[in-house]
């Protein structure tokens, strides 16, 4: 009596629609797993300083290409080291609703789309009259929340799975951090010059003095520094950093600064 069984020589092959679909599980998992970990560390900065961010570990590499010229400046320091100047000129300038918004900001995003599309247009028509290699200006919608989401944990890719990361990140950071954690750690981390990176390293780089002691002035200055720091830190007198600053100067006025619960 012939024994039941595989044949010799078949072999069974699985299905490729179930290879995809266990791969994509696993995708899926690690996934989840890594945004998981990106909470667990976001959550831990409520009482934990980072020592470093994505920009500045990226940075660091760039710069250890030429040692030549490497420069490397940053000094973590606390709340009351930091002047209240500074921290209403950097709202005026970023992000005005910033103590109202939830991390997203969507009607700077829906105006910095329609801005974009106009911009977009007028270089699309210019082009067709007369040869042109100048893309239109770019404006983001950015909040503080979300460039300090994109510069701890995210690269400079842009693309729309790096646009939700950062949302997700966003609104973690809003859940776990208060707003004054949230801009603290912005202050101490986003970069102000070539290698130059918070508050307290481009008071001393550029006003040879602590961020604690930075006036009005000079804080509106590094404000309006921020959305494009290494062009400005080689044009420090140029004429549309100066008409901004005195802008950013006389919107400060207008910020109010919530008290700090003891």
């Amino acid at each position: 009596m012939a024994r039941k069984g595989r044949s010799p020589g078949i072999t069974l092959v699985r299905s490729p629609r179930r290879w995809w679909w266990t791969w994509g599980a696993w995708l899926l998992i690690a996934g989840l797993t890594l945004q998981l970990l990106a909470v667990g560390r976001i959550a831990l900065m409520a009482v934990v300083d980072p020592q470093s961010t994505s920009l500045q570990r990226s940075e660091a590499w760039r710069l250890m290409e030429q040692p030549a010229t490497m420069q490397w400046q940053q000094r973590w320091v606390a709340d009351e080291a930091i002047s209240n100047h500074l921290r209403r000129a950097v709202i005026a300038s970023e992000d005005s609703e910033f103590f109202d918004h939830n991390g997203v900001d969507w009607d700077a995003i829906q105006g910095a789309w329609q801005r974009n599309t106009r911009a977009q247009a007028r270089a699309t028509k210019q082009s067709s009259a007369k040869a042109s290699n100048k893309a239109p200006k770019i404006v983001g919608g950015s909040t503080i929340t979300q460039q300090l989401a994109k510069n701890l944990l995210l690269s400079r890719e842009r693309t729309f799975v790096r646009k939700g990361q950062e949302l997700l990140l966003t609104f973690a950071l809003e859940a776990c951090l208060s707003k004054q954690r949230i801009l603290t750690i912005y202050l101490n981390s986003v970069e102000w010059g070539d290698g130059i990176f918070g508050a307290e390293a481009a008071a001393q780089h550029y006003f040879k003095k602590p961020a604690a002691k930075l006036s009005t002035r000079e804080a509106a200055k590094l404000a309006v520094m921020l959305p494009n720091p290494k062009f400005f830190e080689d044009r420090p007198n140029s004429g549309y950093l100066q008409g901004r600053t005195n802008t950013i100067q006389a919107r400060m006025a207008h910020v109010r600064l919530p008290k700090v619960q003891p």
